[in-house]
């Protein structure tokens, strides 16, 4: 019989890159062999009495499934024909059989359903529990689901707790770091219940413990439980305040407080996130569990809700209200890029690479507030036919704008169509590096000239003369819905010369009740031809309150960082009141 047994929990955490996530808890890649020892009380005779192992997870393990694998010394084992993920097991030379002393190198196939297995060993008809392990995907092993990553890029997409995540506007962008904190305390079991309670488990779970094998369909899955509108999600998105029960978005800097908040509280959801922390949360998880990942931030992002391409914008002629639109465009829109392969689409890898995955629930895929995998190389080509919500992503960073006047008499009048401004800057984190790296490129084909450039060209088709125009400009806060809030500052002034600088002034105390949930203002120049009223020329940009610089000195020489110091932060505010 098995009288004892070790785990080498140091040596195989090491070599598996999970050295972080437990030191008692043996925590393997598949694809890649762990070694135990198994001490027996008799001699080893593999002939007479073989060792057989079993390798199960969830809780209908199935070998047709490739949940359950059974495997052996010698491997004589009978399987089943349609037999999936089959486990392999060595007897090491520096083993001694005579005296029952084993040394066993153990490999989990490369697509091995990720999770927790219990390993059980028979021999001479008892059978012995030896390891509750856990098998995360394997990013170093090349095979079905992973293509090549550099060293480096491994080392920041799958083992970097430290990031950046870009927001503001096109002409201001912010750099906010974000704790992604995949290795704290608790974090695997906190991913792998994230896995067991989503709707397909609930619904079937071995088949979806089957799946899990598949990067594509873990993504998906991951997708829909980070938010909390279809299921038991971690987080519950809320676009403007009250934040009441919670925690305004702005609040979070990193994903372990929410992960282990919502894990304790019984996978209730946490109050309240937005793009970024919804991408900052989804990038822990996937880290973890072994699948490469960056945050990405799309500036001027489209929110297509009709799907025709289009973002239709509607301006209020003065006295006339507004009409209602479901589209947007956001300022700027948080999402994920996920390094797998993606043979369901091409066998010879056109698409594999980075796929978009975003966990913000905008529109509904399949059912379910999930959005991807996509790949990125098909929203560049405009290969809107494929899975997984190609078209969605495709009009994030491609839609046009097209600007309406909706005048009293009922009609509406385009005024503008901007077929270039969305999708700006499209922006990650440099590998081993705080520096912003711009990816537009693998989006959108390079364009030469700017809206800006269009919008001029246009307006100096037809010069107005000077008194024969009128400019109103309204001013309004942008929420991080991409929708307005009027700030109820109205400017209308008579054009009295062909150029004219107009400076605009908006006191704090007209936008700052408007200004506590977003950090952003627009503001829209419309010029109107008295001659010709039909002829009505506008101009948007998005304002960015700018963060004063704060420096702080430090009173004294610190002896120790664990005394407390004084120190002063100096900073000039600027706000006219």
């Amino acid at each position: 019989t098995v009288t004892r047994f070790g785990l080498n929990y140091e040596i195989n955490n090491t070599e598996h890159h999970t050295k972080k996530l437990s030191k008692d808890q043996l925590i393997v890649r598949r694809g890649q062999p762990f070694t135990v020892k198994v001490e027996l009380t008799q001699p080893f005779n593999p002939d007479l009495y073989p060792l057989t192992i079993t390798a199960e997870t969830g809780k209908h393990p199935s070998e047709n499934l490739g949940t359950k694998s059974c495997f052996g010394i010698p491997d004589k084992i009978s399987r089943s024909p349609s037999a999936k993920a089959v486990w392999k097991v060595e007897l090491e030379k520096r083993s001694y059989p005579l005296t029952g002393s084993l040394n066993l190198t153990i490999t989990p196939p490369a697509d091995a359903p990720i999770g927790k297995y219990n390993l059980t060993a028979r021999y001479r008809n008892e059978e012995t529990l030896l390891a509750t392990l856990v098998v995360l995907f394997n990013p170093w092993c090349p095979g079905r689901f992973v293509i090549f990553l550099s060293a480096a890029s491994l080392q920041e997409y799958v083992l970097n707790e430290h990031g950046i995540i870009y927001s503001g506007s096109e002409n201001y962008i912010r750099s906010v770091p974000w704790d992604f904190g995949q290795f704290e305390e608790d974090m695997v079991k906190i991913c792998l219940k994230i896995l067991d309670v989503n709707p397909k488990h609930l619904a079937n779970a071995a088949n979806d413990v089957s799946a899990r094998c598949n990067p594509i369909y873990v993504s998906r899955v991951v997708s829909a439980m980070i938010n909390s509108n279809d299921d038991y999600g971690v987080v519950e998105g809320r676009w403007s305040g009250p934040y009441s029960g919670g925690n305004e978005p702005t609040h979070w800097s990193g994903s372990y407080p929410i992960l282990k908040h919502w894990y304790d509280i019984n996978c209730q959801s946490v109050k309240y996130g937005q793009c970024w922390v919804f991408a900052g949360v989804m990038c822990s998880v996937m880290r973890l569990l072994g699948i490469p990942c960056r945050v990405i931030t799309n500036f001027q992002s489209a929110h297509d809700n009709n799907k025709n391409l289009t973002i239709d914008v509607y301006h209020a002629d003065y006295g006339v209200r507004e009409k209602e639109t479901k589209d947007s465009v956001w300022n700027f829109h948080v999402w994920l890029e996920c390094w797998m392969t993606r043979t369901d689409l091409a066998k010879d890898g056109k698409y594999d690479g980075w796929q978009v995955v975003d966990p913000t629930p905008q529109e509904k895929s399949d059912g379910v507030y999930c959005c991807g995998p996509a790949p990125v190389k098909a929203i560049l080509d405009g290969e809107t036919d494929l899975k997984y919500d190609v078209p969605f992503v495709f009009a994030e960073v491609n839609a046009d704008c097209i600007d309406w006047l909706c005048k009293a008499d009922g009609t509406m009048m385009k005024m503008l169509s901007d077929t270039k401004s969305v999708g700006q800057n499209i922006s990650t984190k440099t590998v081993g590096s705080n520096t912003r790296l711009d990816i537009t490129d693998k989006y959108k084909f390079e364009y030469n000239g700017s809206p800006v450039e269009n919008i001029q060209s246009e307006v100096k088709e037809e010069t107005l003369l000077p008194g024969k125009g009128e400019l109103e400009i309204p001013q309004r806060q942008i929420e991080r819905s991409g929708h307005m809030r009027d700030c109820n500052n109205y400017n209308s002034l008579p054009l009295s010369a062909p150029d004219l600088s107009i400076p605009i002034l908006v006191p704090f105390l007209v936008y700052h009740e408007h200004m506590v949930d977003s950090d952003s203002m627009k503001i829209s120049a419309m010029v109107t031809d008295k001659l010709e009223p039909k002829n009505v020329y506008l101009a948007v940009n998005d304002v960015i309150l700018l963060d004063p610089p704060i420096s702080i000195t430090v009173s004294k020489k610190l002896p120790s960082l664990s005394l407390c110091n004084h120190s002063v932060a100096l900073f000039e505010e600027q706000l006219t009141h």
